[in-house]
């Protein structure tokens, strides 16, 4: 099985030992290389060359954004995804449930089984897990010009931006539009969910399935007070997020948000081009990925059953 790994070697807080990790492999991957990035979007392009060779798996070692970038390469192609989860969040890998300790990531891949999954389109750019505007698109611009500057990413990094953004952040009067719904909001977040959660726990779309051809708009209607987000807050992680009076959902294939401001917008926590107008829309079971067998046969897992 020719089989390649693409590293970021910026991702996470300890990029080396991930690299040292995967460099050896898997027993039954007769023909495998490891393929460091040197700049973003170059995992896209050794994608790319991957499927050229005939690569039949290509495993995108780091967080979210490696793995959209790896994404982009193999769509089309018929060669699978994996997922070794080394980057902030994990967002993807923790809804299929794969080992968060490289060395073992890589045996779950090698035992797994192929499974194809929606994705999305936010304004013709891919998404695999989660886009969105609001306070979580502030937040990842701030923390995407940290690890530029040479700050620690991670967790604890993310939480302690998130603190220093929430004492600012004023959410933009916007319309929501979606499964012939019409919503005028003034949300603190509006996350376009494929899976149901960020990442690090977090769940924004409880019971959110990743191949029922539809994307969930999730938001959190802000209602004048800071305070009443972050009583919230711990719902993320503890569950019931769901049941709090300012949290909306609403399913559909296709969801456009507009402004008379610009909005700061991301795709799988990357951060994109600020605008007054999303689109966004599901190309279903457009991507193949490798998962454990115990993921599928889960009822309350991110698949739907007997598909």
């Amino acid at each position: 099985m020719r089989v390649r790994a693409i590293v970021n070697p910026r991702a996470g807080v300890a990029p080396g030992a991930a690299r040292r990790a995967v460099e050896s492999g898997r027993p039954s991957w007769g023909d495998y290389a490891v393929l460091p990035t040197r700049a973003p979007g170059h995992a896209t392009e050794l994608a790319r060359e991957a499927v050229a060779s005939g690569a039949e798996l290509v495993i995108a070692v780091g967080g979210d954004g490696t793995v959209n970038e790896v994404a982009q390469g193999l769509l089309g192609s018929g060669a699978a995804l994996g997922v070794v989860p080394v980057g902030s969040g994990n967002g993807l890998a923790r809804a299929l449930r794969l080992p968060l300790r490289p060395a073992a990531a890589l045996a779950a891949l090698e035992a797994g089984v192929r499974r194809p999954i929606d994705v999305g389109r936010l304004n013709g750019g891919l998404f695999i897990n989660v886009a969105g505007t609001g306070f979580d698109a502030a937040v990842g611009a701030a923390f995407d010009r940290a690890g530029q500057d040479g700050s620690r990413r991670g967790f604890v990094g993310y939480v302690r931006l998130s603190l220093a953004e929430i004492r600012r952040y004023r959410p933009p009067a916007l319309v929501l539009e979606a499964n012939g719904q019409r919503r005028e909001l003034r949300p603190f977040i509006v996350t376009f969910a494929n899976g149901p959660q960020y990442g690090s726990g977090a769940v924004i779309n409880p019971g959110g399935k990743l191949d029922d051809g539809r994307l969930e708009a999730v938001s959190f209607e802000y209602r004048g007070s800071i305070a009443r987000i972050l009583v919230a807050a711990p719902r993320l992680f503890l569950g019931g997020l769901d049941r709090v009076a300012a949290y909306g959902r609403v399913s559909g294939t296709r969801v456009t948000v507009t402004a008379d401001t610009l909005l700061e917008v991301h795709r799988d926590g990357d951060p994109v081009e600020a605008t007054d107008r999303i689109e966004v829309e599901v190309v279903p079971r457009a991507l193949d990925v490798v998962v454990p067998a115990a993921t599928l046969a889960d009822p309350g897992g991110p698949f739907t059953s007997g598909a």
